[in-house]
């Protein structure tokens, strides 16, 4: 069984299997010049509503199941992810996955500029397409917040906000909605601190990740709930707390654009 963080040479070890599905979630301009052998191409877009006030909302049922099914997706793949801009749009397709309830998947560490800085083999040209599937979508709760939920437990000492934007996002100075700020109580961890930018972009060492949540008081025993603007960089965040072994995660797909905008939800700064 691959691991939820897959090494590059460890996926290039298993190339060929026919229960691996690669999906690149990079620049189709990218994708056309370099990707991993076997590799199918995901536009981002098909992952988030794309509407405002909350363009990160999830698509509909629907919608998933077609682009799950476009991708030749089956219940039997492991899928991994990776992309060019250091894993977060390739996580918020984990995040998807895990949120209705496919469990095998792995993101590539260090995405496409480990694999392509550390000499493993690639291809190009036009986007590769396995045969179509009929993919069922069921999504289910356990890894989403909404935010009526997040309403609902402000005051809860046993759930966490994690909020993956830039410390002048955080603190109502870099304004993207209606009002700056934070939601009450977050804490923040900027997604570009958790990456080792030596390494290919890499997550950093699980020591050096735990210390900096722990300094922030984010620890295992409470509920953690990921955001960001739109649900991409806190995918990161969320698909990280996953492999430090955090048992009680949610993302907030609505994020900064639909809390910032909203007129009756509390901020800080």
């Amino acid at each position: 069984m691959l691991p939820l963080v897959l090494e590059p040479e460890q996926l290039e070890q298993n190339l060929g299997r026919d229960d691996l599905l690669i999906v690149d979630l990079c620049r189709p301009q990218v994708y056309n010049q370099d990707h991993i052998p076997g590799a199918v191409h995901l536009e981002y877009a098909r992952l988030v509503l794309g509407q405002t006030p909350a363009p990160g909302l999830l698509p509909t049922k629907a919608e998933l199941e077609v682009t799950f099914s476009g991708l030749g997706l089956t219940p039997q793949h492991h899928v991994v992810a990776y992309d060019d801009e250091g894993g977060g749009h390739a996580c918020r397709l984990l995040w998807t996955l895990d949120l209705i309830g496919h469990k095998q998947m792995s993101l590539l560490n260090g995405g496409l500029h480990a694999w392509v800085n550390e000499g493993h083999p690639q291809s190009g040209g036009s986007v590769e397409k396995l045969a179509g599937s009929d993919y069922s979508v069921s999504i289910g709760e356990h890894a989403a917040a909404d935010r009526d939920y997040i309403m609902q437990h402000l005051d809860d000492p046993q759930v966490i906000l994690l909020d993956a934007r830039t410390p002048n996002e955080y603190a109502g100075i870099d304004v993207r909605a209606r009002q700056g700020g934070h939601i009450p109580g977050a804490v923040n961890l900027n997604w570009l601190e958790t990456l080792d930018q030596s390494g290919n972009l890499r997550l950093k060492p699980d020591d050096e990740l735990r210390d900096m949540l722990d300094a922030r008081q984010v620890t295992p025993d409470n509920e953690v709930i990921t955001y960001c603007q739109t649900h991409h960089r806190s995918s990161h965040s969320y698909i990280m707390l996953k492999h430090l072994g955090y048992p009680r995660i949610k993302g907030y797909a609505g994020s900064w654009s639909e809390w910032g905008n909203h007129p009756d939800t509390p901020t800080e700064k």
